[in-house]
C-alpha cells in the first residue's frame, strides 16, 4: 500500500510540475518496455504506437505525428529506441496537413519567412525573422518534403500541447535539438 501511494504521489507530482511549469526535462521520458515487449512506463499516457502500424520498415528511422494527442512518436533505425515527445499542432483542420511526407532538410537556427496566407490572417507579422530567441522556429528545424511544413522548436513552451501552429509540429527547444541529433535527412514522417 506504501508503494502504491508512494507511486501515484511521484506521478501526480510530476504531471504538476509538468503542467504548471512545462518542464521540458521531464516531458522527454520515452516510453520503457518490458522484456514481453509491452509498454510498462508511460508516465503521461500518451497512446503508445507501434511503428509496424505505420511504416514498412526503420531503414532511416521513423516519426510519427498524432495530431489527436498532440504528440511526437519517434522510432530509431533499429527500434532500440522509441520516444514521445508532447508537440503542439495546427490550429484547425484547414491548416492541418495530413498524411506521409519525408525529412528534406536539417537547419540549425533557421530563419522564419511567413507564408502569404499567414501574412493575410495576420498582417502585423514581419517578412522575414533571422534566426533568435524570438524566432518563431526556435533553435532547430527539421523541413519536409511539403513546402512551408517543419518539424520545429518554440521559444513560448505555452503553445505545446495545444492547437497553436499554422500548420507545423512545435516541439520544446530541448526536445528539438534532441530530435534533430537522432533523425537524418530522409526519415519518413506521417502525419495523422
Amino acid at each position: 500500500m506504501v508503494k502504491l501511494v508512494s507511486k501515484i504521489f511521484t506521478i501526480s507530482t510530476v504531471i504538476f510540475i509538468y503542467v504548471m511549469f512545462g518542464n521540458p526535462i521531464i516531458a522527454q521520458t520515452a516510453v520503457e518496455f518490458g522484456q514481453d515487449g509491452k509498454p510498462k512506463h508511460n508516465i503521461f499516457s500518451f497512446r503508445v504506437q507501434f511503428w509496424q502500424d505505420h511504416f514498412k520498415n526503420l531503414k532511416k528511422g521513423a516519426i510519427l505525428v498524432d495530431t489527436k494527442t498532440r504528440s511526437l512518436h519517434y522510432w530509431s533505425k533499429n527500434g532500440s529506441e522509441y520516444k514521445v515527445f508532447p508537440t503542439s499542432v495546427p490550429l484547425n483542420k484547414e491548416l492541418t496537413r495530413l498524411g506521409y511526407t519525408k525529412v528534406t532538410k536539417k537547419v540549425v537556427g533557421p530563419e522564419w519567412r511567413p507564408t502569404k496566407e499567414m501574412r493575410e490572417r495576420d498582417p502585423n507579422l514581419p517578412e522575414f525573422m533571422p534566426p533568435g530567441p524570438d524566432n518563431p522556429l526556435g533553435s532547430h528545424a527539421l523541413y519536409l518534403s511539403w513546402p512551408s511544413y517543419r518539424i520545429h522548436g518554440t521559444s513560448d513552451t505555452r503553445k505545446i500541447g495545444r492547437q497553436s501552429s499554422s500548420g507545423c509540429v512545435g516541439l520544446y527547444n530541448e526536445q528539438i535539438e534532441e530530435l534533430f541529433n537522432l533523425v537524418e535527412i530522409g526519415t519518413p514522417v506521417r502525419i495523422l
